[in-house]
């Protein structure tokens, strides 16, 4: 299991470095209008201020309900190739952040059983083991700062998938039950001081992985030419996970190099399974061991 010791701004940062040392450009704030699309082929992107870029070819990765938005509307119509993504529904996310006055806490994270909160990150021992990494402090950046607790307390964040319950109840009600969570199985939260709680709904978080689903999403290689798709939503053979979104990008790029006739290989194999997971995966396919 990995789990990431920086803020997201900063994981992501290597990826704009890996795309311009290679010549490319990353552009931030720039929305699309519209993907412009003339005799089944790929021709260019409408910016939100009404210029047009030509490409020889394009990767789509947005939201699936938000693709449709950009492509003609014939694509998503009747029989068009696209015209099952609104039967891919979205499950959203909560993320909840607490500062206490104190270590609560000693574990990088936690999973709970039983309980609303699933998951439990110890930030403040993530960022600190980020800092340190073995050779030093290093400098910590603005970002990691202002989420850090102070000296004497600990930062935690919980996570909480599939939160549709979540969804309408008020912030103040959603903190109150993660505490109840907490003082199960973390007791020294029961004395702590709260300083300050963040409630954050990613309302369209991932989409919701119910049975047939994977009936509608598409290959990463659309109807028209030169146009590709990524994102956990197309067809990866995994639900709708971080991994299951880098795998789209490699078949993305795949398909993109195979359509130019330079075939090339980037997915990654899976891990081999191991425990319970090799044990149901023999069971599913006949095997006994």
């Amino acid at each position: 299991m990995g789990i990431p010791s920086v803020p997201l701004a900063e994981l992501y940062e290597g990826c704009r470095e890996s795309v311009t040392r290679q010549g490319g450009e990353v552009r931030l704030r720039s929305g699309i209008r519209e993907i412009r699309v003339r005799d089944s082929s790929f021709v260019g992107v409408v910016m939100d201020d009404v210029t047009e870029n030509s490409a020889d070819a394009c990767i789509a990765a947005v939201p699936h309900e938000a693709l449709l938005s950009l492509l003609p509307e014939e694509m998503g119509e009747g029989n068009g190739a696209l015209s099952g993504l609104p039967n891919i529904k979205n499950s959203p996310i909560t993320g909840v952040h607490l500062w206490y006055d104190r270590t609560v806490m000693t574990e990088p994270f936690l999973t709970l059983l039983d309980h609303t909160t699933q998951w439990v990150f110890n930030k403040s021992l993530l960022y600190r083991t980020a800092e340190t990494n073995g050779a030093g402090v290093r400098p910590i950046s603005q970002s990691k700062a202002s989420l850090s607790a102070d000296a004497d307390g600990q930062y935690l964040q919980l996570v909480i998938s599939a939160s549709y319950d979540l969804v309408q109840k008020p912030r103040q009600e959603i903190i109150d039950l993660c505490r109840r969570d907490l003082a199960d199985v973390l007791p020294a939260t029961r004395d702590a001081q709260l300083r300050k709680a963040t409630v954050i709904k990613e309302i369209n978080a991932t989409f919701s992985p119910a049975p047939g689903v994977d009936r509608w999403r598409p290959t990463q290689r659309s109807s028209v030419r030169n146009l590709f798709l990524a994102g956990d939503w197309t067809r990866t053979g995994w639900p709708s996970t971080m991994e299951g979104a880098v795998r789209s990008g490699y078949l993305a790029a795949e398909a993109l190099l195979a359509a130019a006739g330079q075939p090339k290989t980037f997915l990654q194999p899976d891990l081999p399974l191991e425990g319970l997971s090799r044990f149901w995966a023999n069971r599913n396919n006949g095997a006994t061991s």
